[in-house]
């Protein structure tokens, strides 16, 4: 089964654009190589709304969506998780309308940044800030009067992460968790391959057949492509086996063969994609690092082995 990515996505910075009947779309300018084009806030139903993601400390974005809902009313606000292009936007959308914040929990002790901590110690890329109104759980029913949504808890990407399923459209709004245009990283210790696995069983086990990720346009074949992101996992922790059997390795070293046609400057985010599968291994019986070297160390050298 062949991973294809669709990159066919106009952003539309700014706008609130219709995506389905129940589904509006405004995206944050805060394009990078993480979020692609920006955050894609997705406004649920008419006249009483639900926002979910309002995305990034960005008050520009917040104030494009409020001018563009007019008279419509926020009734909730809902955050699939809480790194830095997803969740901060909720303090400003909710201090503007009243509307409750909702989602998983505050952010993970474990979860790690982007890069480097900043001058003031604190890991980038993440909202340590955030704690939801209300707690939400796994199965949890939301209902508006033109729009259901049921609550996926899908941890793997981050372990506070949920996708919400619209019932209505046989959808389901994915978050990180499902991309189209690119894979996931899975930042470890918090992120964890294994987890993320089962969450896209979770999906494969369900009937919706389209997906909207939060960064970039729908997947109506969401099946087929997420079948294809499990195999491309499994065929990838495969491939790292094969290079631990050529010797012992860090998980930098087997970036540098594995993803030699992919840009350089995501090697970094390739490396933790890297060590999560390797922790799984190790949670397995079947790797392990050097015992004196700092296991979540891109540079620590790993082999096969109990």
């Amino acid at each position: 089964m062949t991973l294809r990515f669709d990159t066919d996505f106009e952003p539309h910075h700014g706008e609130l654009v219709t995506v389905s009947p129940l589904l509006r779309r405004i995206v944050a300018p805060n394009p990078s190589k993480y979020t692609w084009h920006g955050t894609g806030t997705y406004v649920v139903g008419h006249g009483r709304v639900t926002v979910i993601d309002p995305g990034p400390d960005d008050p520009d974005h917040v104030a494009a969506l409020l001018a563009a809902l007019g008279d419509e009313t926020v009734e909730r606000i809902c955050v699939t998780h809480t790194h830095a292009d997803h969740s901060p936007g909720a303090r400003l959308l909710a201090a503007a309308t009243g509307a409750p914040v909702l989602a998983w929990g505050p952010h993970p002790h474990e979860a790690v940044g982007e890069g480097p901590d900043d001058d003031a110690g604190r890991p980038r890329g993440v909202d340590l800030d955030f704690e939801p109104d209300e707690r939400l759980a796994h199965g949890e029913v939301l209902d508006a009067p033109d729009h259901t949504l049921e609550v996926l808890h899908t941890p793997g990407h981050i372990s506070n992460h949920l996708c919400f399923a619209l019932r209505e459209e046989g959808a389901v709004l994915t978050g990180d968790h499902v991309m189209g245009w690119s894979t996931t990283v899975i930042p470890p210790p918090d992120g964890d391959i294994a987890a993320y696995l089962r969450s896209l069983e979770l999906l494969l086990a369900r009937d919706e057949e389209v997906v909207y990720p939060t960064h970039g346009g729908p997947r109506h074949d969401a099946h087929a492509h997420i079948a294809a992101l499990r195999e491309h996992r499994l065929e990838r922790e495969l491939q790292i086996v094969t290079q631990l059997e050529l010797g012992p390795r860090s998980p930098r070293e087997i970036v540098a063969v594995l993803y030699a046609q992919v840009r350089p400057e995501l090697h970094e985010a390739a490396a933790r994609s890297v060590l999560a599968h390797l922790r799984k291994l190790a949670d397995e019986g079947r790797a392990r690092p050097d015992p004196d070297a700092d296991p979540l160390d891109p540079a620590t050298v790993w082999r096969l082995g109990s």
